[in-house]
């Protein structure tokens, strides 16, 4: 329960690869394997996070998901004759700080979202995000640079460009 935080964090600690300082997940969330989740210092993980860890995913300092974010290091082939007894490939993903990722993003695998980043509510990131950039959509791709005029505003701003 939340009113137990230190059997929270050691429960943490027992599942998954690694767990930094000051982290929240809440419940519930689910893990593959759970080892091969490494979480850094100050981060928050909202409810029904998905980690596919079948290959590390390494999330940095100071991230924040949002609620029924999926992180997925593995995939399956596109023709049918290569997914014979479930063939798939895994690649890790990164996650470098001061990130934060909106609600029912999907994450895929073999992708690294760059410093100070923000990915969109609702976006399939299926490559990689450049630091300190708004990146939003299906197939998720950059819209603008954060900036400091971001440091005066609470939203995205306008998405037409």
């Amino acid at each position: 329960p939340p009113s137990e935080p230190e059997r929270r964090r050691a429960l943490l600690l027992s599942i998954l690869g690694s767990v930094g300082e000051r982290t929240v997940l809440l419940p519930p969330f689910h893990a593959g394997f759970g080892g091969n989740v490494h979480i850094g210092d100050d981060f928050f993980g909202n409810v029904n996070l998905t980690f596919v860890d079948d290959v590390d995913i390494r999330i940095g300092d100071g991230v924040m998901i949002a609620p029924s974010v999926t992180l997925t290091t593995t995939g399956h082939p596109v023709h049918p004759a290569r997914r014979v007894d479930f063939a798939r490939f895994s690649e890790p993903i990164v996650i470098e700080d001061k990130v934060w990722i909106g609600s029912n993003a999907v994450v895929l695998p073999g992708v690294r979202i760059g410093y100070g980043s923000v990915i969109g509510a609702g976006s399939v990131v299926s490559r990689d995000v450049p630091p300190m950039s708004v990146a939003v959509g299906t197939p998720c791709r950059v819209l603008r640079r954060v900036t400091d005029e971001d440091l005066s505003t609470r939203t995205v701003g306008d998405l037409d460009g």
